[in-house]
């Protein structure tokens, strides 16, 4: 285990870390930003134990646009959501028994004009109005037909002249580039089913492509696991920018911070101050989740592989309930 000087704590984690202790028993342990888990599907789990085991904001990719909208912004966790999937006709999640109609929108016509059945534009419009802070795509070759590239270049034209970023799931040959042929900005998963060649990680790094981590979902599929993973060392290595994802919702995944995923962050090369860059981000916030922080109890150990363990028994705290030791 490692000491809880405030210097040593600052060089490992990063700026934003501090030591303190809490208000109310005095326990100490390590201050951080607030952790956000950037990819989640809200109608298959229950969020309620989330903040207390270290989880400050989510990110929902998938969903009913109109549920998602009833939702309290200013909540722990904070709610950032894309609404709907955007899919071709018969295309992923179509036909799921977690995906009902209400979480999917088909897009057959790459209209941008208000109001056209099918087009692009009435689909973005759609989740934007309900307040969605992302628009996702499902680019899935691997289960059914997928968007043409009109389509997706149309989808991601108008959200981004409203604002709004776009993220898909690429799943299936060609489907990487495709997305990046037409300007994605994020990806809900590291790539899984394809090695990303270098010169395209090189494109996508310097285009400011983000890409979700979930790299635990792949447990059961050893060559997806090492495919993403692989992957996203790669990306990471080039300097593209991680963030933090499980898919909570689909399977037995833990409320909170998932050990697994970060030990699979550790595996893909980011070290301690890496990964909690990829656990506080708060996009597509410009902000941090507000009034709260990350309090992780006790010493942090010594190896990196140890993290996840420890960052599992973090908690989501009101900051005027941490008192930070003085450097």
């Amino acid at each position: 285990m490692t000491n809880l000087d405030p210097a040593v704590v600052s060089r490992r984690f990063g700026r934003q870390a501090d030591v303190g202790h809490l208000a109310l028993t005095g326990e100490r342990g390590v201050v951080l930003p607030a952790f956000t888990d950037h990819h989640v599907h809200l109608h298959l789990f229950d969020e309620h134990a989330l903040a207390a085991r270290g989880v400050a904001g989510i990110l929902d990719l998938g969903g009913d646009p109109f549920a998602l909208a009833r939702r309290a912004e200013h909540a722990v966790p904070r709610p950032g959501y894309a609404g709907a999937f955007l899919t071709a006709l018969r295309g992923y999640p179509a036909g799921r028994a977690w995906a009902s109609e209400a979480v999917i929108r088909t897009v057959t016509n790459p209209s941008r004009h208000p109001g056209v059945p099918g087009g692009a534009g009435t689909a973005v419009d759609e989740q934007i109005d309900c307040g969605a802070r992302v628009i996702k795509v499902a680019l899935n070759a691997d289960a059914g037909p997928v968007l043409t590239p009109d389509l997706v270049a149309a989808i991601v034209a108008h959200a981004h002249d409203r604002g709004v970023p776009v993220v898909a799931h690429v799943q299936g040959a060609g489907m990487f580039d495709a997305a990046l042929q037409a300007g994605v900005d994020a990806l809900a998963h590291a790539p899984f089913t394809e090695t990303v060649s270098l010169g395209a990680i090189d494109r996508a790094v310097a285009g400011g492509q983000i890409w979700i981590s979930t790299l635990d979902i792949h447990r059961d599929d050893a060559q997806r696991a090492r495919t993403a993973r692989e992957n996203l060392a790669a990306f990471h290595t080039t300097g593209g920018r991680v963030l933090y994802g499980t898919d909570l919702g689909n399977g037995d995944l833990p409320a909170g911070i998932h050990p697994r995923e970060v030990s699979g962050l550790v595996a893909a090369g980011l070290d301690a101050a890496a990964i909690v860059t990829a656990l506080s981000d708060p996009w597509p916030f410009q902000d941090p989740v507000p009034g709260v922080c990350t309090f992780v109890p006790g010493r942090p150990p010594a190896d990196d592989r140890e993290l996840g363990a420890w960052f599992a028994t973090a908690s989501t705290v009101p900051r005027e309930e941490v008192t930070r030791d003085e450097p």
